[in-house]
């Protein structure tokens, strides 16, 4: 089976989705700066398996429709656009897995429609309800004004950036936050000031064994259109806006079967926070079925280790269809 790619409309927008296999639907939502082509590796096995799986390129991203306006990606806009592919795929309910930024995307979809998530797997960025990351003035508070998602807020500076050398842009980005950088430990991504995000993320020498110049130019091609880095960084700039969008879920957890895996290599796991997060696990989830932990994988999970990755996402499946 071939993976098949076509377009979706789906809320006034349309979205780009590659797909395979049939059977219950499993929508795969990745993060940034990636699109559905992370997840290469859980096509096959998944839909081997009896599943229709699906990945779309998420809204501002790749072959996918990018609004211009910032204010169009909400949180509530991405979950509204997972609830509205599902129905435009002529399905009832998914189990909805998300890594990065795709992971927020799911716990929250999970959060707010119970009705149509069977079940929900985050991959490295673990569910902080409701609006499931930080205000960007917490962020600032904690970190300064260097730390990424702070220095993504200004529109144009950090666009204009990345999008100078794609390919090196992405390169930097996926070798530097993986567990083959040069780091003893997880390192947060914190600009120095008076340099740039490239800058503290050096050229690498080579790439790693999970990561070919065949991935490298998929990447590229998904980021090599002008304004390309435009709409995935509006998703940071809606952080604080989130806030008060989200508030009326405050107390809520989220209550379907839930799994959780991530690498003692990533990047989130610096964040401060996030070991008592990870202890708490169970009671924000209080559904969960399992919550793994990599060892020497960094941040891109389902990319540096598939196999394991697979795994435990065809046990959690099993469960849940069970």
């Amino acid at each position: 089976m071939d993976v098949e790619h076509r377009d979706v409309e789906v809320n006034g927008i349309r979205l780009h989705v590659a797909e395979q296999g049939s059977g219950p639907l499993v929508l795969l939502l990745h993060g940034f700066p990636e699109s559905w082509y992370s997840w290469r590796h859980q096509f096959a096995p998944l839909a081997g398996a009896g599943y229709r799986v699906v990945a779309p390129d998420q809204r501002g991203y790749a072959r996918s429709d990018r609004p211009e306006r910032i204010e169009d990606y909400t949180l509530p806009h991405l979950v509204g656009d997972v609830v509205g592919l599902i129905a435009a795929l002529g399905e009832e309910s998914a189990v909805v897995v998300g890594h990065d930024w795709g992971a927020p995307v799911a716990w929250a979809t999970a959060m707010m429609r119970p009705d149509v998530v069977r079940g929900v797997a985050g991959l490295s960025v673990p569910p902080v309800p409701p609006a499931m990351m930080p205000s960007i003035s917490a962020s600032r508070a904690l970190y300064g004004d260097g730390y990424y998602q702070v220095y993504f807020q200004e529109p144009g500076v950090a666009d204009a950036e990345l999008a100078a050398d794609p390919a090196s842009t992405l390169r930097r980005f996926l070798v530097g936050a993986s567990g083959d950088a040069p780091f003893d430990e997880p390192q947060l991504l914190i600009v120095p000031e008076g340099s740039t995000l490239t800058d503290f993320l050096p050229e690498p020498q080579g790439l790693p064994s999970w990561l070919t110049e065949e991935d490298l130019a998929a990447f590229t091609a998904d980021y090599s259109d002008p304004g390309a880095f435009t709409g995935p960084l509006n998703w940071y700039r809606n952080i604080e806006r989130n806030q008060g969008l989200m508030s009326p879920f405050q107390g809520r957890g989220i209550d379907v079967p839930a799994l959780y895996a991530s690498g003692d290599m990533d990047l989130v796991r610096a964040m401060r926070g996030v070991p008592e997060l990870l202890e708490a696990l169970p009671l924000v989830v209080p559904r969960l079925h399992a919550s793994l932990t990599l060892p020497g994988c960094g941040h891109w999970t389902q990319q540096e280790r598939p196999e394991e990755v697979n795994a435990a996402l065809l046990d959690f499946l099993g469960a849940v269809s069970g």
